[in-house]
This record gives C-alpha cells, structure tokens and sequence, in this order.
C-alpha cells in the first residue's frame, strides 16, 4: 500500500517523540542509587557523600534507596534484576560480591553474569587488635602465644563468613594457629567480648574500631592493606609482619546491571573517581578511617574475581559453613 503524501507527515509526528526519548541523552531523569544496607551506617554515609557530588556532575538527582537484609544480597539482587538503562545502580561490597557466593547456593544472582563493575570508591583496611591487656605486641607473639596454650585461646567477628572472620582464618591457616571461632551479631558486641576477655583477638574494619585504638581499649598488632595507613602509621602491615601478598580491604564501590551500556557505565566512573580524588572527599574519608585506592573498571572487575576465587579457597579448605 502507498502512502499519500498527507498521511506521511501525521505517521512522522508520531514516530518523532519515540525517536526523541530513545535519543535522549543520558541522564535525562533522576538516578536511583540501591543501599544493600539499613540507612544511618557508614555505607549509608559514604554513599550521600558521593551522591551529592556526582549528582551536580551528573546534572541529575541521585536517590538513594535502601534494601537492607541478608547481609547485603537483597539490595545487590534488586540492582541485579533492574533494567540495564543506567537509570538504576548501587553500592557493592566485598561480602555480597566475593564471599556470599561461596557460602550460599541459592544467590539470588550471578555475580559474573548479572553485575557490571564501575569502581571502588572507598575501602576499609580491616585492623588486627587484641586487649591492651593481652602481653603480646605483634603478630608473631600472638601466634607464639596461641601455639603454647593450644585450645585456650578465642578469636571473634561480627559473624559467620564476614571478611573478619574469613581473614583471620587466612592468617591462622598461614601462622598454623588454632583458635575457637567466636561469631557475634556486631562490631558492639564482638568489641564488648573483647574487653571482657571471651575472645582475645579479632580483624576489625578501621572506622569501627580505631577509636578503641586511640583510647588505649585495644593494641593494633597489624594492618591488612599493601601499604601502611595514615591514622595508623606505627602499626604494621599483614606483609611487613611475614604475610606478603596477603592484603584484605572491606571495600565500598558502585555497581550497575549487566549490559548497562558502555558509554554510560564509562561517564559513571569519570564522575565518581573525579570526587574521589577532590581534597574535601580524600578529608572526609580519613576522618572515617577510610582511603580511596585508585582503580579502573577494569582493575575493578580483576579484583572481584580474584577475591571471590581466594575466599572460596579458604571456605573449602578450613571447612567454613553457614549451617
């Protein structure tokens, strides 16, 4: 059939706002941003941060939205499931990311297959700390101190499968110390047995334990990043204290849905490293005992794989179940 020449303009009026809207440029609306965690914590707090100064970059707003429970993996599986438009992204973790598939077979998504990897834009060295009353001051004396009182000695996390759990069965298995493993519900109530004497070390991530540092509640022994930290410049690191190569950071990082094109996931890591490195952001993250390491999409989505294969390794050969 032919079209007259009157038919074809009204056909065009109709198909130029579908054209239009598909052509839009991107952000043209506002960014929903998915907290895997309850609001008024530190991923809560890291996250308005760098929202509300991406969004200017952006030139949209940025609406953090939160979907806390199951230790991270409900929020990651609503970013996981969204619509691959950059209209939907999120905070991604190092335990939902890297250790949850390792210890759960019914994930609700495929880390590798669901997820695309924007950047790290903040990370948390994890601290090695015991009582100040405890007479050991390296990690060497500790592991000394655990192989003569074999079965009398307790280490603590905030829970099963946590980096702090998971790390100190790294150096445990690596120092060939025995120690009971104590879960917790908390960092208050894992600092609180601590005190107290019903676990006599535990890794810790920095924010929440540096102030018991300061106060002289408990003696850092090592730090668990490559290079030593500045709100800790005395204090070791894991490799300085015989462990290289082994480096644990809690991080917190911006995440997309698989087949997010490339061009956007592209503007979304020019926006978030450029407020990572500005002064005010690098000044607000010491003050909460955080650093930025400086990371492509592609360093990103490397360390990813690489840390979920480590902590598998440790989940198989010390045995580790969530049941």
């Amino acid at each position: 059939m032919t079209l007259s020449r009157r038919a074809l303009p009204a056909l065009m009026s109709l198909a130029l706002p579908g054209l239009a809207q598909a052509q839009a440029p991107w952000p043209s609306r506002p960014i929903r941003f998915v907290i895997p965690w309850p609001p008024g914590g530190l991923n809560d707090l890291v996250a308005r941060a760098f929202n509300d100064k991406v969004s200017p970059i952006l030139g949209q707003t940025i609406v953090n939205d939160f979907k806390a429970g199951a230790g991270g993996r409900i929020g990651v599986a609503e970013i996981a499931r969204a619509a691959p438009d950059g209209y939907t992204i999120g905070m991604g973790n190092l335990g939902p990311l890297t250790i949850a598939p390792n210890l759960y077979p019914d994930m609700p998504y495929d880390v590798a297959k669901d997820l695309a990897p924007v950047m790290m834009f903040a990370a948390s060295p994890l601290v090695l700390v015991v009582p100040a009353s405890l007479p050991v001051n390296s990690l060497a004396e500790l592991a000394a101190r655990a192989k003569s009182m074999p079965g009398r000695m307790n280490y603590g996390s905030v829970g099963v499968g946590a980096p702090q759990h998971l790390t100190f069965e790294l150096v445990a298995a690596s120092e060939q110390m025995q120690l009971e493993h104590i879960p917790y519900r908390g960092n208050a109530d894992s600092l609180i047995a601590l005190l107290g004497g019903d676990i006599q070390v535990m890794f810790e991530t920095l924010p929440t334990i540096l102030p018991a540092i300061r106060d002289g509640r408990v003696k850092a022994l090592a730090v668990t990043t490559p290079s030593r930290v500045p709100q800790l410049p005395d204090v070791p690191t894991l490799a300085e204290s015989g462990h290289p190569g082994l480096d644990v950071t809690s991080w917190y990082a911006v995440i997309a849905p698989a087949r997010t094109p490339a061009p956007i996931l592209d503007r979304l890591y020019e926006a978030y490293t450029q407020v990572a490195v500005m002064p005010e952001m690098q000044a607000f993250l010491a003050q909460q005992g955080l650093i930025y390491l400086p990371n492509t999409r592609t360093n990103f989505a490397e360390r990813i794989t690489a840390e979920t294969a480590r902590w598998g390794r440790i989940v198989r050969e010390r045995g580790i179940s969530v049941n």
